[in-house]
């Protein structure tokens, strides 16, 4: 997908990344694709059919770019965010993981559903997205009148420090077959992709269930819809065919006419969906007088999901407005909301963030988060049951 200007190459970059959420958040909402209710379903009932849709859906991500790599279709070696550098940031990989598990519990879904629960009529989950998007702005972006942000402050002097500095890059194909990456990368993305394969529909139920099978289906494609479409937009600046990415490095050099340069480089480069960051980012989109500059994959995302949801629920007439039930229900959505603000900027995404979108990379950061998601929330589950039984 070559275009000889880059302001049609970036319309077809936002748009295009618009009508992949489209899909994805319709069918979330039409099959209750959910995360933290997988978590649940598993810890309260024993019941692992929509842990096993999330499964599925990070199955097709490993296979789907094991398969499209070897092709030479999409390279993740530098991708935003930077799912397999060099750098393992293993504690806040975990830390973060493990606050996003918790905050989600207590906010009754992680940040993929609080958008499918807005495009349905919930009212309670603008509360929770307006939260996580203040933390994960100032996670990033320093204070008014500062260079301080909330990370620099409140974790990098003790997170940063250990970090380990590998010798290859963190994806299990890399690390473990070092010299012989690409081999690597399709022998790890086979054996994981196709036991997790195994593991999904080894349960009957799960094999009748059409709408968990849809759910973790399109979910799974369409996070490599949006690996395959990022990783392939190119423009043709003066003969030289080159990645959005580049193209804005070196803005200065072409000075294309009537263009307007992005705010920044780094969130044009190859990506697909993740959901926190780009709350903090639509923040900055709005405070800012709606600036083309700072428009983004991640703003036209969000806006995707929930319209595609918002479609299904008139669609399928289930558009129900909902408040909060009480105080303590406000305040508990509040304090899941910062927990997920601040754990899914510090681990560097969310369940679908690392775990289906990094996981499919086999970034081992990635993997440690989305173990860190689910031990954090199945325990608050268990807590909570426990007070509940108590009380």
């Amino acid at each position: 997908m070559t275009y000889e200007d880059f302001a049609s190459a970036q319309s077809f970059f936002l748009w295009s990344t618009f009508a992949i959420a489209l899909i994805f958040g319709a069918v979330v909402n039409k099959t209750n694709f959910c995360t933290m209710g997988a978590v649940s379903d598993w810890v309260n009932m024993e019941d692992t059919g929509r842990m096993r849709a999330w499964v599925l859906a990070i199955a097709i991500g490993v296979l789907g770019i094991m398969g499209l790599e070897a092709a030479g279709m999409v390279n993740l070696s530098s991708t935003f965010p930077p799912y397999r550098q060099n750098n393992l940031v293993w504690l806040e990989n975990v830390l973060g993981g493990a606050l996003f598990g918790i905050g989600m519990s207590l906010a009754s879904g992680c940040g993929n559903k609080t958008l499918i629960r807005i495009g349905g009529g919930n009212l309670k989950s603008i509360v929770v997205l307006l939260v996580i998007a203040v933390i994960a702005y100032f996670m990033i972006n320093p204070f008014p009148g500062s260079d301080k942000t909330l990370y620099s402050t409140l974790f990098y002097p003790w997170t940063n420090p250990t970090t380990i500095t590998l010798t290859t890059q963190q994806d299990l194909g890399a690390m473990l077959f070092k010299d012989n990456v690409a081999t690597g990368r399709m022998v790890m993305g086979a054996l994981i992709g196709g036991l997790m394969l195994l593991w999904v529909f080894k349960s009957a139920d799960f094999r009748s269930s059409f709408d968990n099978i849809l759910g973790g289906l399109v979910v799974g494609l369409a996070v490599l819809a949006a690996w395959y479409v990022t990783s392939n937009i190119l423009v043709n600046a003066d003969g030289e065919v080159m990645s959005l990415q580049a193209f804005v490095q070196n803005w200065d050099f072409y000075s294309p006419a009537g263009a307007v340069r992005p705010a920044d480089a780094g969130p044009l480069a190859a990506q697909s969906f993740t959901f926190i960051n780009p709350m903090g980012q639509t923040l900055g989109y709005f405070a800012s007088g709606f600036k083309g500059t700072l428009l983004t994959f991640g703003i036209m995302a969000l806006a995707g999901v929930i319209a595609g949801s918002l479609l299904w629920s008139l669609i399928s007439r289930s558009f129900r407005i909902e408040w909060f039930a009480s105080v303590s229900d406000f305040v508990n959505h509040v304090i899941g909301a910062m927990l997920m603000g601040f754990g899914g900027v510090l681990a560097m995404g969310c369940t679908i963030g690392q775990g289906v979108t990094g996981f499919s990379t086999l970034a081992l950061g990635s993997i440690l988060t989305f173990i860190a998601i689910v031990i954090g929330s199945a325990a608050t589950m268990k807590v909570q049951y426990a007070i509940m039984m108590r009380g």
